[in-house]
Formats: C-alpha cells, sequence, structure tokens
C-alpha cells in the first residue's frame, strides 16, 4: 500500500513552523507497513489543495491531508475536498454541538466563524476529535467501486496524532493489505557515520532482497533502523533480531540500546541497577543535560537536581571552584569542568557530578579558545576527569552536541 501526504498551510511553506506533521506520519505510516512515496506542501488556495489531491488520488492507495480545517477565511480544505469529491458541504448539527461544548467547558463565547466546521463534504464519513474543535473526515473509495482512501485531519500535531492513532491506523489495518515486516532501531553514540559503515563492512553489504538498513545521524548519535519483509510477521522479526545481534557484535559499547531505550533511558537504567544518584553543574549548555535526563519518567529515584552556574560568580560562590583557577586558566578550561562536577556532587549530596562549560557562539571565541570548545567533566567518590570536546556548529547544535557526549561519557563510566 502506498501512500501521499499533503500538508496545508502557507505557514509552513514561509518556514514560520516547522512541519513535524510529516515526519511523525511518515515513521507512523512506515511503521504500519505502508509506504510513503510522496509528501508535499501546499498553500491555503484551494485551486492548489485540489490539484494536490487529484494527482495523489490517481497515484496512491491513500491520501492523507492534515491542516485547512479551521474556522478562519483562508482554512479551505474542505471546500477543496467537496468539490474534488463533486458534491456540497453538508451541515452536520452534532459537530457544532462538540464545539458548543469545548466554549462552554472554558466558559468562552463560541465565535459565529466556527460553524463553518461543522460543515462536511457530501460523502465523507465524520471522525470524533476528542481533543479539538474540527473533527477529521474519512472518504472511503473502495467501498464505492472507486480505487483510494482518503484521511483528512487538523493541523494542530495533538488532534492530528490523536485522529491518526484513533482512526486512520486501524482502518489501514483492516484493509489486510498491509506486507508483514518488523523494524527494528539500534541507536548508537560516540562514533559517525562513515565509521559505522565501515565497522559494519560485510554486514551491509550482505543484506538481502527484502532486508534494509538505513543510516540516520544526529549530533553524535547515529540510529540504525533495520527492516526486514517476509511472508509472515514472525519470519520478519526472526530476521531483524538476528541481523541486530551481529550489528551489536560488531559495535560494542558504541550501541545504547533497542528501539525506545535512548542514551537518556540506558543512563536511568544503569543508574538504577547500580543505585547511584546524579547531579549537574552546567554553564553553557543551560541546563539542557538536566532536561535531557529528566525527560524520563521517574527520574527522581536518581537524580538530584542540578545548578545553571552561567556566569562566573556563581560558579565560585555556589559551586566551590577556585577564584584562582577562573582568573589563571579561565571558565572554558580542564579544571573549572572538574571543579564544577565536584562542586556539584557535594552540594547536591549526589554520587556522581556532570559539568559542561564552554563557548557556544557565535561570539566569544578567541584564537587560544575558537567557538567551539567545550570542557565536559565527570567526578565520583574516586576520581574526577575532564575531556575536551570541538563542536564546530551553530549554537543550538553546539549545545546539543555537548549534552550528548556527556551524557555518554556518564553512560560510559557506569559500564
Amino acid at each position: 500500500m502506498h501512500a501521499h501526504i499533503i500538508t496545508v498551510g502557507d505557514e509552513l511553506l514561509i518556514g514560520q513552523v516547522v512541519n513535524t506533521n510529516v515526519s511523525w506520519l511518515g515513521e507512523q505510516l512506515t511503521l504500519y507497513g505502508v509506504t510513503v512515496a510522496q509528501t508535499i506542501t501546499v498553500p491555503d488556495e484551494q485551486p492548489a489543495i485540489e490539484a494536490a489531491i487529484a494527482r495523489a488520488w490517481a497515484e496512491a492507495d491513500v491520501v492523507v491531508i492534515t491542516g485547512g480545517l479551521g474556522p478562519t477565511h483562508d482554512d479551505v480544505t474542505r471546500e477543496a475536498i467537496a468539490a474534488f469529491l463533486g458534491g456540497d458541504l453538508v451541515f452536520h448539527p452534532e459537530i457544532l454541538e462538540h464545539i458548543q461544548g469545548i466554549f462552554d467547558r472554558f466558559k468562552r463565547t463560541m465565535p459565529e466563524s466556527n460553524r463553518a466546521q461543522a460543515l462536511v463534504p457530501a460523502g465523507c464519513e465524520v471522525l470524533h476529535n476528542p481533543v479539538g474543535t474540527a473533527p477529521g473526515l474519512w472518504y472511503d473509495g473502495v467501498a464505492r467501486g472507486k480505487e483510494g482512501l482518503l484521511f483528512v485531519c487538523p493541523g494542530v500535531p495533538r488532534e492530528m496524532k490523536r485522529l491518526t492513532a484513533d482512526h486512520l491506523l486501524p482502518r489501514l489495518t483492516r484493509t489486510g493489505r498491509l506486507r508483514n515486516f518488523k523494524h527494528l532501531t539500534i541507536h548508537t553514540v560516540g562514533i559517525g557515520e562513515s565509521h559505522l559503515a565501515e565497522r559494519l563492512g560485510e554486514i551491509v553489504t550482505g543484506l538481502g532482497p527484502r532486508q534494509r538498513l538505513a543510516f540516520l545521524p544526529d549530533l553524535g548519535s547515529v540510529r540504525l533502523r533495520i527492516t526486514a519483509f517476509a511472508d509472515e510477521a514472525a519470519e520478519a522479526l526472526r530476521q531483524v533480531e538476528e541481523f541486530a545481534v551481529r550489528v551489536r557484535e560488531r559495535l560494542g559499547h558504541h550501541v545504547v540500546g533497542v528501539d525506545e531505550e535512548v542514551l537518556e533511558q540506558a543512563i536511568g537504567r544503569l543508574l538504577r541497577e547500580k543505585g547511584l544518584t546524579v547531579a549537574t553543574a552546567e554553564s553553557c549548555t543551560g541546563g539542557l543535560i538536566g532536561d535531557r535526563i529528566t525527560n524520563v519518567s521517574g527520574a527522581s529515584d536518581y537524580f538530584r537536581g542540578g545548578v545553571v552556574a552561567y556566569c562566573n560568580s556563581v560558579k565560585s560562590t555556589v559551586l566551590g571552584v577556585s577564584d584562582e583557577v577562573l582568573r589563571a586558566e579561565g571558565a572554558v578550561s580542564e579544571q573549572v569542568a572538574i571543579q564544577m562536577a565536584q562542586g556539584v556532587r557535594s552540594l547536591l549530596g549526589a554520587d556522581i557530578g556532570l559539568s559542561s562549560t564552554g563557548i557556544m557562539g557565535p561570539g566569544g571565541g578567541t584564537p587560544e579558545k575558537p567557538v567551539g570548545t567545550i570542557w565536559v567533566g565527570y567526578a565520583d567518590a574516586l576520581s574526577a576527569e575532564a575531556r575536551l570536546i570541538e563542536s564546530h556548529r551553530d549554537r543550538l547544535s553546539n549545545k546539543q552536541y555537548a549534552s550528548t557526549t556527556v551524557l555518554d561519557m556518564l553512560r560510559k563510566k557506569l559500564l
């Protein structure tokens, strides 16, 4: 089964809003065995939407549309679908009642413009939206003697995800046309994409015709997505698991986890297993390390807390970093990173202290310490050390890379 995804909105085309819907939908459809053959973003213009639907309908088994279902004048997806299907818009009082109930719940007056959201293209099934005002829409062309399925939902990510999970994916499953396949994702850290390919060698070149290996690089990490297609689901699962064992053996400590176990979750598991706690002292990462640690449910079991020591006075008065070291070596130095890690460990009563200090850019660099010069520190009851890393990227990317590096430093110490 092949799918085309159409996202509607001027804000997506001009870069005002990042189009996360496409990546999420592509991932979910792929996980269900649907091949996403094309994605396209069109403006809030009825002719452009109609043309995109017509092209997708002619080429794909299922067409997925997000956006343009709001109450304002530029929300014209409903009109475009009605025109494509050759019918009118039909008023559904139960939709208006649902919308009115939402406004009543928040003790607000419903604008007259919201009545437009109760209009549905003739022939479309209404899909209840429990988290928003605009309903989803479903058109089953197969049931009408035609090829094709059409799913339409709001562009708000939370609503799109809910309607996809509640309605689209179950309906596609019931078609009986999805392929038997299995995915497995291996998360790696501390090795680049090209070195990974070299390390895997003949494992990659020896893939069968119904097997796939995708390299998905990020800052300081690479995801390896293994896919196998087979006549039976059990056989596909056997193939990906067998392949994963070979990959893990070849990559060793670079493997963080499989599927849902990303770096932060692997660290949490290891800290729990060893009964250890951790605290963070952050300068250049501004709290990002602590943020990532606490993205995992139950992190309070092992995360004591953190200090964002952005200026030198906080480094010295709160964390106990030596004024003499700050003057002699500067805030971005090995000794400062070590003392920050030691200081926060002592201050918050943790078994382990982590730290970061660096020059993230675009300004602030010197010939001796250019932008991207970063020190990350580690301290426990027996030892303390710091590592110099260089990340010549933009400011946000430098922060992300530094946080990944210090978290992986912790992971390897725990191992």
